[in-house]
């Protein structure tokens, strides 16, 4: 129920008598919505009266109407929050609806074609939704994420510089330093990583040692000096080792592999982008089978027909009709 979000009804009487407040006079004296755009009655179907929380000219915002939109795990000050967005954008909506019926002239009938239009278009997009998760399938085989990357690399130009490597930041007060900054410019063989870890583990305020994860440059240097790199390209290509620092910080990067922009992604790199694209190919496919295979089945029960024109018409051409019965 709606007074659970509340924590009470005396919380929820208060807070009706607020939005009590909210009477939209300056528009009074202006034609309200017209009779096609308002949504709501004042009484339900079985004859109670709904109890108003807001009004724009003559359309009403009832308490029935909030019920559902807060979560009942969500705490009573973060749920009256929730309720004043939903109750000021229902406001601003009303209004612009007003304004807009004030100042064109709305055909109802052509308005009401498309609202069918869309309310179809849900139905179905529901339908369609629900009958692909029930059957597609998400595995998706290495060999067949292999296959669509060589046969698509053209679509995987790099935009942004890419890096493999390891990276620690270190706050100037830190010990050892000059321990750490050895380290990364040595080898990385196991011996090193593992005291590169315990010092990020004592020292470092964060860090990354996965040096086996392609990583967007950009998202590497971003809060430090090396953001302002006239020319990050060439400083890819010059430099392996980069240490940096501003009046907190120590930041040190070891770079192990990179990729420039407008070079081909590794395929590491846009796996999961591949990924969601094949699946994504298998829904379109079993919607367009689905369409198909009811399109036909109708077709084969002779459940529509078309009509062609009449020819012999020597005015207006009558445009053609469906007519579709309602399945066994």
């Amino acid at each position: 129920m709606f007074y659970n979000f509340w924590g009470s009804k005396r919380n929820l009487s208060q807070f009706l008598a607020l939005f009590a407040t909210i009477v939209l006079t300056a528009g009074c004296q202006q034609p309200g919505l017209p009779d096609f755009l308002q949504f709501k009655n004042q009484e339900t179907d079985e004859g109670a009266t709904l109890e108003p929380i807001a009004r724009v000219y003559d359309n009403y915002l009832y308490v029935q109407d909030l019920e559902g939109i807060v979560d009942e795990n969500t705490n009573p000050s973060d749920s009256a929050d929730i309720v004043n967005r939903y109750i000021d954008s229902w406001i601003k909506k009303q209004l612009l609806i007003a304004e807009a019926a004030a100042q064109m002239e709305i055909d109802e009938a052509k308005l009401e074609r498309k609202i069918l239009d869309y309310r179809y278009a849900l139905i179905v997009y529901e339908f369609e939704k629900n009958y692909v998760n029930q059957r597609v399938d998400d595995e998706v085989s290495e060999a067949a994420i292999e296959k669509y990357y060589q046969s698509n690399q053209q679509n995987f130009e790099l935009k942004n510089n890419i890096i493999k490597g390891i990276f620690a930041k270190v706050p100037q007060e830190a010990p050892r330093t000059g321990r750490l900054r050895a380290l990364f410019q040595g080898k990385l063989t196991e011996e090193v990583r593992e005291e590169i870890k315990s010092y990020c583990l004592s020292f470092a305020t964060s860090y990354s040692l996965d040096d086996s994860t392609w990583y967007n440059f950009e998202d590497v240097i971003a809060n430090t000096p090396l953001v302002s790199i006239p020319n990050k390209v060439q400083f890819l290509q010059k430099n392996e080792f980069i240490e940096t620092s501003d009046d907190l910080y120590v930041y040190f990067v070891k770079v192990v592999d990179y990729k420039i922009t407008d070079q081909i992604s590794p395929l590491e790199f846009v796996r999961d982008d591949i990924t969601k694209i094949i699946t994504n190919q298998r829904k379109v496919a079993l919607t367009q089978d689905l369409e198909e295979e009811i399109y036909q089945d109708a077709k084969d029960k002779k459940h529509f027909e078309v009509f062609q024109p009449n020819t012999n018409a020597a005015s207006v051409q009558q445009p053609s009709t469906v007519r579709a019965e309602t399945p066994q």
